[in-house]
């Protein structure tokens, strides 16, 4: 595998958190690497269900949103990810204003790509823990994509040297 543009990861940080549906979420993808991702989430009024505990909606959300970027490093640039499946479990409550969510790539295959996030509050307790089967797409959902949705400028390139072959 080549190795990963650093300021391409710089810049698909900065292209995602503008998107508004993070904006509107109030989470940011903080870290992104080839197997891993962190992602953080200021937990708002607005994500609450109305008993005033965090809504399942958004652990799902942020589950899916930190297996999926924990993802993209091993995709050729070109490539993209949907996810198919998505299985959360929820662990205890939210008791903080910030949640961190980090996402591990557990198996990277041609078409499909299994992949984990854990959310803790900002003291490391446990909160949620869930699993992503993400379909490889081949000029699809790519940063292209969102560069072009985004009306952003185009994006430094993914891999240094030689093209990136799955």
């Amino acid at each position: 595998m080549h190795l990963i543009n650093s300021d391409h990861l710089k810049s698909v940080i900065k292209l995602i958190n503008q998107s508004p549906f993070f904006k509107y979420m109030s989470m940011q993808v903080v870290e992104l690497g080839p197997g891993f991702s962190k992602v953080e989430v200021n937990i708002m009024k607005n994500h609450m269900n109305p008993f005033g505990s965090l809504h399942g909606g958004v652990y799902a959300t942020i589950i899916d949103t930190a297996a999926y970027w924990s993802a993209y490093c091993d995709l050729p640039e070109e490539h993209g990810l949907i996810t198919i499946d998505l299985k959360v479990d929820f662990l205890a409550p939210v008791s903080g204003q910030k949640m961190v969510v980090e996402g591990k790539s557990v198996k990277s295959g041609r078409t499909i790509h299994l992949a984990e996030a854990k959310a803790g509050d900002d003291q490391g307790k446990l909160l949620a823990h869930g699993t992503s089967k993400l379909m490889v797409t081949q000029n699809s959902q790519t940063m292209g994509t969102a560069v072009q949705y985004l009306s952003a400028e185009e994006l430094p390139t993914k891999y240094l040297g030689q093209p990136h072959v799955v």
